[in-house]
């Protein structure tokens, strides 16, 4: 089967996404190359003044694996057949249209001249946990429901605006919270590590599924593959993992 060749240009969100893409695919028969470009917080404006700039700020990481190089993004477009490039807002500016253009416009423009066989797609990023204390909730009065319909909305008229792909993260992740083990506000515990970003084992797996059948098409609902963290010594519960393999519905 031939191997299918996956870019992110995002920030840590994608770095939550793309930590477990490439072994819950291969569990599944899916040969694929993954690699995300890592910038902290990195928002599309950042993004567009780095394609013009030529900048090398990024962090490699391939297939799951952080890396100590550091590269930009036109080198990278050129270094193999990409068939997926996904990118996406900054979480904290997801909500705010206005922040999208025009950076959207000319990085779609950039990415269509430069690898036009890739199809592109945007990351919907999550809402924050009801009690994150992140700086950038205030702008959404600490409401996760109104952060949720705001980027919920944003990154739907981007997507059709460009004509773009769109990988529900946002949605799967606001399905997994209506389950009683990941439902905060009833005592359960929380899909992210930090108020934030994903848990190491639930969040990151919950997303690397989303990606591989938003893309893939993959039977995630049969994926035996159970994830493997070094960062945190918590020991997996299958019954987790299998509440968020079901949540990916979409």
């Amino acid at each position: 089967m031939k191997t299918t060749y996956i870019l992110a240009i995002g920030n840590s969100f994608s770095r939550d996404a793309t930590a477990y893409l490439h072994d819950i695919c291969e569990s599944m028969g899916i040969p694929v190359h993954v690699v995300n470009l890592y910038i902290g917080g990195c928002s599309l404006e950042r993004h567009w003044r780095n394609v013009v700039k030529d900048d090398h700020g990024y962090q490699y990481q391939e297939n799951g694996t952080v890396t100590d190089r550091y590269v930009g993004i036109a080198e990278i477009l050129r270094s193999k057949p990409w068939d997926y490039i996904v990118t996406q807002q900054s979480s904290h500016d997801s909500g705010w249209l206005d922040t999208y253009e025009p950076f959207t416009g000319q990085l779609v423009d950039y990415l269509r001249k430069e690898v036009p066989g890739a199809k592109l797609y945007m990351q919907q990023t999550w809402a924050y946990e009801v009690d994150s204390d992140h700086e950038g909730f205030m702008r959404y009065g600490c409401d996760q429901q109104e952060m949720y319909r705001r980027s919920r909305a944003n990154y739907h008229a981007i997507a059709d605006k460009y004509s773009m792909g769109l990988i529900p993260c946002g949605d799967v992740i606001q399905n997994i919270r209506k389950h009683a083990e990941f439902d905060v506000a009833a005592g359960g515990r929380s899909i992210c590590r930090d108020g934030f970003h994903m848990h190491y084992l639930y969040g990151r797996y919950a997303l690397a599924c989303t990606w591989a059948k938003a893309l893939l098409n993959a039977p995630v609902s049969e994926c035996t593959y159970v994830p493997q963290c070094f960062e945190t010594d918590e020991a997996v519960d299958p019954e987790l993992v299998e509440v968020v393999r079901k949540a990916v519905s979409f």
